[in-house]
């Protein structure tokens, strides 16, 4: 009785497929995506009705099903996913000559300023020192160690901003 049931049933399918599809999709708006969810809903759905509804209409219940499901669907505010025709492009590696160019413009800015602050800057981010040992090394008090810096990145963040916006 399954393996007839089986059959009857692929046959229905492949014959009526087509036409099936070309309902749901004017069901979903011409979502090519979503009607061939839409169809593989209610084809699961007649599939467990099959003994039921196979002697009398299984088109006009797949139709009712189809029509039931899209408008549930319609009602969804999102549907989990986003299909798309084609994939989206693999994101590239990173650009290193981007990233020496952006380095060597921050060389040459952090050589514009003033040597203490320079100093306090290049020993506090590029050594990782902590403010302490900046200031053992610069041979001045902790609080004038975290003023050089803080001066320091401050002018940094202004020629570099100056170097990026155009000129009027």
């Amino acid at each position: 009785m399954g393996q007839l049931r089986a059959v009857e049933f692929d046959r229905f399918v492949a014959a009526r497929w087509a036409a099936l599809l070309h309902l749901a999709r004017l069901l979903t708006g011409g979502d090519r995506h979503r009607a061939e969810d839409l169809l593989q809903e209610a084809l699961v759905k007649l599939w467990f009705a099959w003994p039921k509804v196979a002697e009398q209409a299984p088109e006009a219940y797949v139709r009712r099903v189809l029509v039931r499901a899209a408008a549930r669907s319609a009602r969804r505010r999102w549907w989990g996913e986003h299909p798309v025709d084609q994939l989206p492009e693999p994101p590239e590696a990173g650009d290193e000559t981007a990233a020496v160019d952006e380095r060597t413009r921050l060389e040459a800015t952090l050589a514009l300023l003033p040597a203490r602050q320079r100093a306090a800057v290049v020993l506090r981010y590029y050594q990782d020192l902590p403010e302490r040992h900046v200031a053992e090394v610069l041979g001045c008090p902790v609080g004038t160690a975290r003023s050089l810096t803080a001066r320091g990145v401050a002018r940094l963040r202004l020629l570099l901003a100056e170097a990026v916006e155009p000129a009027e």
